[in-house]
């Protein structure tokens, strides 16, 4: 959007209806369209790679190397994908009819469901956004994309790489702060998609109600890490801080929010930590090149408050450096906090790593439910039945065992949340079924026609009707006989 122009109301509602229009010509229901701008979102992705990690470099000091993998390497692995299996996941699905309606043959078809809302974030502002918009489009859909403020140079360079490589007549960038959201939340979309925390997920869903539009709502949560004795140490520790700090140095939906473990391998589990995170971030982290800052000064004050609390600040065991002019926080290990210190019970979203003790392992199960459902969990362990336990007693959005995070990498696992973390799932086939209604469709010929069930009623025609839903020949048999 031009900066010289307001975005209002007004505004929002002539874009929906120019939409609405270039959805209702009927192109972007075409393959040949899905295709081209799915091609344009790759070539974008791989034309500009360069000038997408100076973006996010500006915006989080993201390392080069998590730009490349994390952000652009993902949405690249999304296009292919679906430029792959996009025929087969538009064809119609043959599924089997019953007795009642024979003879017949059904499918159930995927169609777009109109002009979708996307409201991304700014922690992983390009694969976040571009992700859901891949999609949209291999579904379909005319799209708008709403892209954070909070990381303003990416959300700028989407702007202006998707005037320049889509078709700006069905996808579309808005970009702006809270009176820009407002703007587009009082128009009616066909989806609402939402990433982001509760609090405004809250807001997104109350504005999606008022004209009964579906959500998809991807929040976040405490994801805890448990922690078995019998384990390879080192390994399981370079896990968790990859996912926890080589992820955004925390800022991250389904980054390690806390470790549970017993209080007798508490002391190793934090020497290990401490090794490992000197090893990859040196003995002074706030220099290292290798983690984010803290994406801004707002949300420095915010972990300042959770880390200066008289009774968590006493329990740190590694890090608690700070520097607020370069907005940086060295990782952060804390042993002991107390429980409902509000470190505890707010989502941290940053490096900070509180560690829990318990008398036994199977405590923590009770710890992690007492809590609102996580978007992640993760378990180190090689018992295999408290593998089995914690898959089926801990109610999260994914479940990782003796890794962290790397569920988001493997297309053919939903991604989501459940109960506060979120609602509706997406990644490979599951981002194109999010964005499609599965449409019944029942065909019949004029052949077969069953003369009971039609009016005059009998009981005769009930006898035979009863039969033919309880799908039983024999019975049929019999009520055509008379037979009771």
């Amino acid at each position: 959007m031009s900066e010289s122009k307001v975005f209002d109301a007004a505004a929002a509602t002539e874009l929906v209806k120019e939409l609405r229009g270039s959805f209702g010509s009927g192109k972007t229901r075409s393959y040949e369209w899905r295709v081209s701008q799915l091609e344009s979102l790759l070539k974008l992705s791989v034309d500009h790679e360069k000038d997408i990690c100076d973006a996010l470099y500006s915006d989080l000091s993201k390392p080069a190397l998590e730009s490349t993998i994390h952000e652009i390497g993902m949405v690249k692995s999304s296009c292919k994908l679906a430029l792959k299996e996009l025929r087969h996941w538009m064809a119609p699905e043959k599924v089997q009819t019953t007795i009642t309606t024979f003879p017949s043959s059904a499918a159930i078809v995927p169609e777009p469901l109109g002009v979708v809302l996307i409201i991304s974030t700014w922690n992983y502002p390009f694969y976040l956004s571009l992700d859901p918009v891949v999609g949209a489009i291999a579904a379909g859909n005319a799209v708008v994309l709403k892209p954070s403020e909070i990381s303003p140079a990416t959300s700028s360079l989407m702007a202006k790489l998707f005037d320049k490589y889509l078709d700006t007549s069905a996808v579309k960038v808005v970009e702006g702060a809270i009176a820009e959201t407002n703007a587009l939340l009082e128009q009616r979309w066909d989806k609402l998609f939402y990433t982001g925390n509760g609090r405004v997920g809250r807001i997104v869903m109350a504005a999606a109600a008022r004209h009964l539009t579906p959500v998809v709502l991807e929040l976040g949560g405490k994801s805890p890490v448990v922690v078995d004795s019998k384990i390879n140490l080192q390994i399981a520790c370079r896990r968790i801080i990859s996912g926890k700090w080589g992820g955004n140095n925390g800022q991250a939906c389904i980054a390690p929010d806390y470790i549970i473990t017993t209080k007798e391998f508490a002391p190793k589990l934090v020497e290990s930590l401490k090794q490992e995170l000197e090893r990859f971030y040196g003995k002074n982290p706030l220099e290292s090149k290798d983690i984010s800052r803290i994406v801004n000064a707002n949300h420095f004050n915010r972990l300042t408050k959770l880390l200066d609390d008289d009774e968590v600040s006493s329990k740190i065991v590694h890090g608690g450096e700070k520097d607020k002019t370069k907005l940086q926080i060295a990782p952060t290990l804390l042993l002991d906090v107390p429980r409902d210190s509000l470190i505890m019970t707010e989502e941290i979203f940053g490096p900070l790593l509180p560690i829990i003790t318990v008398d036994k392992l199977e405590d923590s199960f009770e710890i992690v439910n007492s809590g609102t459902k996580p978007l992640a969990a993760y378990l180190f362990t090689n018992n295999k039945k408290l593998k089995e336990q914690f898959v089926a007693c801990i109610s999260a959005g994914g479940v990782v065992i003796n890794d962290t995070t790397l569920h988001l990498a493997v297309s053919t696992l939903p991604f989501g949340g459940v109960g506060e973390s979120g609602m509706g799932a997406y990644h490979g086939k599951f981002s194109f079924d999010a964005f499609s209604h599965k449409k019944a469709v029942l065909y019949r010929s004029f052949v077969g026609d069953v003369p009971m069930r039609y009016p005059p009623y009998t009981d005769g025609k009930l006898r035979f009707l009863k039969a033919l839903l309880g799908g039983g020949i024999l019975g049929l048999i019999r009520a055509l006989l008379g037979w009771s």
